[in-house]
């Protein structure tokens, strides 16, 4: 691949913020060494890319546009016309993916295969157009990034010791190249790449935008300099690619402009989208670290009117997982699966944390007149959940996760329905259960799927679309 001819990709839209009856939006592309995009034509004047980072083979142009987001526009590039949706006001559809890709072979996978989902994703698109694409997680499957340099081929097992300055650099290259590759080859791909250019995403990473287990690996692992690389060049590559930024100049958007956690929101009339960072900060006994705390909760007490979609990567509401930490701990084959169970909410070493979140997202939830809906993925599976509010209604949280990781085995989905039926109450009076999508049969659905969002005047409701089964019913989100 590193030999063959780059072929410039792009335009992808990234959304910046709104603001009143503006979206501002980034358009980021990827063209080949020496060669500059062309401006963006608008209703008022272009807009010209300016490069904002350089790789081997290519280099990341962006450029900084609005359009309105009361109404639908359109914005010109290369010749061709671009149709926005734009209108956050009235009636609109969200798309709500998440894991796109697999931990091994995912570069080589035929695309036709792969992206079948987000072809399926296109055509929704195209009978009903998407004001927002909202990615949950797990965009790229960086987890063999690490692999062809001698300070990471064994990663995590190994870890060369005291490896010098002149070593980590060139481990920094070669990750940073390798996070390059990956990234250009998903926003190649014909069906994304439509989309992308029509319907503006807002993203928030989770493991394997880094490597799998991040932040639930051994602290020896992840605090060594040579974690600390990987981290490093998974977090740029993340800014540009998913964010289309850089280091100290993050959208308005982002709660801490500095950076040292990446939680952001965004408002646009009665609708909050709040991500907070469960990666950026998260440690073996911590999933988020002070500035992730100070976001949510300033974002509780900002809490007003309207409906809150709170994107989680890892699954909020799910079945308790402390009698399959125990048993798989105590079962040698089984205990290199710690770190996958301990990137769970529910897992014991984040109990209090947990409670913690949920007390949170519990007051947003019940402040007067206001909703709140978690959107998780992670899992592989698209499954639902409840958490009984006080005033009688409840919070739902909606898992879609797989647009295009296969789906495990029915055997697994079919285990954690049973796990789910032992119920879980980690706050008092407010019981989670798991519950069956509209239309199917078990609690978790092995399928590669996505979720549509869709609001009518004030109401709300959710559609997954499944690989097999084909669109669920609507699910109220009252």
């Amino acid at each position: 691949m590193a030999n063959d001819p780059f072929q410039p990709v792009g335009p992808i839209l990234l959304l910046d913020d709104i603001s009143g009856s503006t979206m501002r939006l980034a358009a980021m592309f990827i063209m080949p060494a020496g060669d500059v995009p062309g401006p963006l034509t608008l209703a008022e004047g272009t807009a010209q890319p300016e490069r904002i980072a350089d790789f081997d083979r290519a280099s990341v142009w962006r450029a900084r546009f609005a359009l309105p987001a009361d109404r639908a526009s359109t914005y010109g590039w290369d010749g061709r016309e671009y149709e926005v949706a734009g209108d956050m006001t009235g009636d609109l559809r969200l798309a709500y993916v998440s894991c796109n890709g697999e931990e091994v072979g995912d570069m080589d996978r035929e695309g036709s295969e792969r992206n079948v989902m987000w072809s399926r994703l296109r055509d929704e698109h195209r009978r009903a157009p998407f004001a927002l694409m909202l990615h949950g997680g797990d965009q790229v499957y960086a987890d063999e990034v690490t692999q062809g340099h001698p300070l990471t081929e064994d990663w995590p097992d190994r870890l060369p010791a005291d490896p010098t300055a002149e070593q980590l650099a060139d481990l920094h290259r070669h990750l940073r190249e390798r996070f390059f590759d990956r990234y250009a080859a998903l926003y190649a791909a014909p069906e994304l790449a439509w989309l992308s250019a029509r319907v503006p995403s807002l993203m928030q990473w989770d493991d394997h935008d880094i490597c799998d287990g991040w932040g639930s690996l051994r602290t020896e692992r992840t605090r060594s300099d040579i974690g600390q690389t990987l981290f490093h060049a998974a977090r740029e590559a993340f800014l540009l690619f998913q964010h289309a930024t850089t280091e100290g100049d993050l959208p308005a958007r982002f709660a801490d402009p500095a950076g040292a956690h990446l939680g952001w929101s965004v408002a646009a009339g009665d609708l909050r989208i709040l991500a907070p960072d469960l990666r950026g900060e998260r440690t073996r006994r911590r999933i988020m670290g002070p500035g992730g705390w100070t976001m949510m909760q300033d974002q509780a007490r900002a809490t007003a009117g309207g409906h809150t979609m709170l994107m989680s990567s890892v699954p909020l509401l799910g079945p308790r997982m402390s009698i399959l930490e125990t048993v798989m701990l105590a079962i040698p084959s089984m205990q290199k699966y710690e770190d996958d169970l301990r990137d769970q909410w529910q897992s014991r070493a984040h109990r209090d944390e947990w409670r913690r979140m949920l007390g949170l997202v519990r007051d947003m939830a019940e402040a007067p007149g206001h909703r709140l809906t978690t959107l998780s993925g992670e899992i592989h599976l698209a499954t639902r959940a409840v958490m009984r509010l006080s005033d009688g209604h409840a919070m739902h949280q909606l898992v879609a996760s797989g647009i295009s990781h296969r789906a495990p085995p029915k055997a697994w989905a079919r285990f954690l329905g049973m796990l789910s039926w032992l119920g879980e109450d980690p706050l008092p009076r407010h019981p989670i259960a798991i519950r069956t999508l509209p239309g199917q049969r078990h609690r978790y659905a092995a399928e590669r799927n996505f979720l549509v969002l869709d609001r009518h005047g004030v109401d709300w409701s959710a559609v997954w679309h499944l690989e097999h089964s084909g669109p669920t019913p609507p699910l109220p989100l009252d």
